[in-house]
């Protein structure tokens, strides 16, 4: 059993959330039919349209690695704080611009995304802030905390049409004023 992000109506009415109907996503299935699209992508974009749910395992640790927070996908702050695993509209926001601005800085190291790539792109990106040099040492951390005992780093294999995809459905969930609603 994973982790799925399941689109609902925000906020809840009653003691559950409705699940939002998968025609709102009906538009994700034309991916499917791009020239070139990789078969990973494909399916994301056919699950979210059939379903308006995505399988979030996979992204879990990218995600938060992205963001700099844990649980990211599985809600643990709004679960902490209300008893139920939602991210709000407003968290769907974020976590879709986190996402497309790692997918837009990505662009220029190619379209695979792997552990690697994902470590000079934020290099890249945390270099020039303001606190470089405790950002880079926080990401070196991160990045450690994510290698198993042997030391390799987790095999992540991603395209950037993949994570556009990804961010798309939370910046659909946002624009529409859904929440998510973490399904473990």
């Amino acid at each position: 059993m994973g982790l799925d992000n399941v689109a609902v109506h925000w906020p809840r009415t009653g003691r559950f959330y409705d699940p939002v109907a998968p025609a709102e996503f009906v538009d994700f299935g034309e991916i499917v039919d791009l020239p070139r699209i990789s078969a990973p992508t494909a399916a994301l974009a056919e699950l979210i349209a059939k379903t308006g749910t995505i399988r979030a395992t996979a992204y879990t640790e990218l995600v938060d690695l992205l963001l700099g927070l844990e649980g990211v996908l599985y809600a643990t702050d709004a679960a902490a704080e209300d008893e139920d695993p939602v991210i709000d509209p407003d968290g769907c926001s974020w976590i879709a611009g986190g996402i497309e601005r790692f997918v837009a800085g990505h662009r220029a190291y190619g379209e695979a995304v792997t552990f690697e790539s994902v470590s000079t792109v934020l290099r890249s990106l945390l270099g020039d802030g303001r606190l470089a040099e405790q950002q880079l040492r926080w990401l070196e951390s991160r990045l450690d905390a994510l290698r198993d005992e042997r030391g390799d780093p987790p095999q992540w294999n991603f395209t950037c049409a993949e994570l556009g995809v990804l961010a798309a459905f939370y910046r659909r969930c946002a624009e529409r004023g859904f929440a998510v609603y973490a399904d473990a």
